[in-house]
């Protein structure tokens, strides 16, 4: 711990200063410049959009794939000069010698460029799978938010064989990946080769990998964990100042905008450090090992220049920026208190949840049993998948095979509605429900109807239907809900043809991938997106013409906070209760806020 200190305190303005510089040139300029060449691919490529009904075509294209591994090696190059560059003001530190940012960065440039060698280009692949996978905190603005979508990650928690497959898939790439802990810093400290940097790794963990991984993650806590507590604190003296001076009162006021600023200061500081802090600690196992192992530490040779800076000046700039900020801030707390300025602003749009099969969690998917429940914990629609059967029935059911949530192991076009309409439906979920049956739809819309409930009707065509979309259309138009419903299909023809029955129909198109220029689905009134797809940038081009947008499927606090932080227009979810109660509270229920509450009853 001594070690990281020392490595982070001797260049530490040169570290803060490359990072901001870094975070901003990422955000303001190579960012958007990487979309913009991803967009250009895609247009080369003959496609005005990504979903995944085209997403194959677009990947099985030979141009587009040399397109992408080209892209991907300058993000690894964008990222590896990064890493390279806080790895080189490390060493510097603990070399106690003194180094710039230019001289770090032109170094980093100089050493990352190796890469395009051939016995180097693998280093490249370090960036692109090692740091996203062992979340370590380092943040390379392109990799960082690499995830896997919550709906696949639901469906193999949902298989027990699955999630044991998977855990053992994350703790094996786990070891294996940190034998690649020290690579780059071979590379970059000693200029050896991918092979050489890698068996060099190899070799200085093999003896304390689970140590090694333990002690970068317990790290990393208790510096999150300081801040929390800095975070607390400031919160505790804001709320006693507020009790304790009346609201017009110019040093509470000043008091609580300093405190305020000291918590935003704190905040942005630990994310310019976030990626430092992470090298710092892979650093200092670096040459504590190399130390126990008797291997040369040699610093890098680097020449140093002497930085003059006028100090009067920028003395003066920083006073004069404190008083700045903290009058408008002063101004602020004053607006505030004496409510004058309402920082609880209402959503541009009102946020609905949809029960995604009812309320499948405890209740039999797609069955009147869910869809009651769901009604019942409040649920502004319901989301059901329909499918027609031989006889040209409607039905309520998700999968083409009936066999996993009846047993019958035969197909919905193979069945008339006379031979299922008495199969269990509901004791594949528990013995409980055994008297839960598959339902019509115009059982569902009698319900709905009777109750002000709206729904989402997903159509799941197979190919063996007959007038399918007319069929539906005909239903809802019969018992005139077309103002309570809307159509939604994966399949955009299914789109198309509801339409070409009835204009008036409402209808979302449902993408598990959405990039490009999706608003030139004309036959789509609406969208409906998996939430990893779901971006700022989409939801408000989405907004922009006058179309909604739903976000499927969402269960956990952590991503319904974030749809309802993306102002989306419907929350699709396994978890109605939860998703009801973070929208009432705008995000008031997250820890901070907790204590806030608790604070407040003591003072």
């Amino acid at each position: 711990m001594k070690k990281i200190k020392n490595m982070l305190s001797y260049n530490l303005k040169t570290l803060i200063g490359f990072e901001a510089i870094y975070k901003l040139l990422s955000t303001l300029i190579f960012l958007p410049l990487f979309l913009s060449i991803f967009n250009l691919i895609v247009k080369i490529t003959g496609f005005n959009y990504l979903t995944f009904e085209n997403i194959f075509s677009f990947l099985a294209n030979p141009l587009t794939l040399l397109m992408l591994l080209i892209l991907l090696v300058l993000i690894a190059f964008y990222s590896l000069i990064d890493i390279s560059t806080i790895i080189i003001i490390l060493d510097s530190s603990y070399h106690h010698q003194k180094i710039s940012i230019k001289e770090a960065f032109l170094l980093a440039c100089k050493k990352s460029l190796k890469v395009f060698h051939k016995k180097y280009i693998l280093i490249s692949i370090i960036p692109l799978f090692l740091i996203p996978f062992l979340n370590l905190g380092i943040s390379s603005s392109f990799i960082s938010t690499i995830t896997i979508p919550e709906f696949i990650l639901d469906f193999i928690k949902a298989n027990r064989t699955l999630s044991i497959i998977y855990a053992l898939i994350v703790i094996i790439l786990i070891f294996i990946f940190l034998k690649w802990l020290y690579t780059i810093h071979y590379f970059i400290l000693e200029d050896k080769t991918f092979k050489e940097a890698h068996q060099k790794s190899t070799n200085l963990s093999k003896k304390s990998l689970v140590k090694d991984f333990i002690f970068i993650i317990l790290t990393q806590s208790l510096i999150a964990l300081t801040y929390f507590l800095f975070v607390f604190l400031g919160i505790t003296l804001i709320i006693v100042l507020y009790k304790n001076f009346s609201n017009s009162n110019l040093f509470g006021n000043i008091s609580i905008t300093a405190i305020w600023l000291l918590i935003a200061l704190s905040f942005i500081i630990i994310v310019l450090l976030s990626t430092p802090i992470s090298y710092a600690c892979i650093s200092s196992l670096y040459y504590h090992h190399k130390e126990k192992n008797k291997e040369s530490i040699t610093p890098l040779k680097i020449n140093y220049k002497e930085i003059t800076k006028n100090k009067s000046k920028l003395r003066f700039f920083k006073y004069a920026l404190i008083i700045l900020i903290l009058t408008s801030g002063t101004i602020f707390t004053y607006l505030v208190v004496n409510n004058k300025f309402n920082l609880n602003l209402e959503y541009e749009r009102l946020i609905e949840v949809t029960a995604h099969r009812g309320a499948s969690i405890n209740y039999p998917e797609n069955t009147m049993l869910a869809f009651e429940k769901a009604l019942e914990l409040g649920a502004d629609w319901i989301e059901l998948d329909v499918q027609q059967t031989k006889d040209g029935k409607i039905i309520v059911m998700h999968d083409t095979n009936l066999k996993r949530t009846t047993g019958v192991s035969k197909n919905t076009w193979e069945v008339t509605y006379e031979e299922i309409k008495d199969l269990d439906a509901g004791s594949f979920l528990d013995p409980k429900f055994n008297n839960a049956r598959i339902p019509l739809l115009e059982e569902v819309i009698k319900f709905a109807k009777a109750n002000h409930i709206k729904l989402n009707i997903e159509l799941k065509p197979t190919g063996k239907e007959k007038d399918f979309e007319k069929s539906v259309v005909a239903l809802i138009k019969e018992y005139n809900f077309q103002n309570e419903c809307v159509i939604t299909s994966q399949v955009y023809d299914v789109l198309v043809n509801a339409k070409k029955a009835s204009s008036d129909i409402k209808t979302v198109y449902v993408m598990s991938l959405a990039y490009g220029d999706i608003m030139s689905l004309k036959e789509a009134d609406a969208f409906s997106i998996e939430a990893s797809s779901a971006t700022k940038t989409l939801i408000n081009n989405v907004h922009k013409e006058n179309k909604e947008l739903y976000v499927w499927t969402v269960n956990t606090k952590e991503n319904i906070e974030k749809t309802i932080n993306l102002n989306v227009d419907n929350i699709i979810t396994d978890n109605i209760s939860l998703a009801k109660e973070l929208i009432f509270d705008s995000k008031t229920g997250n820890l901070i806020n907790e204590y806030v509450k608790y604070i407040n009853k003591l003072f």
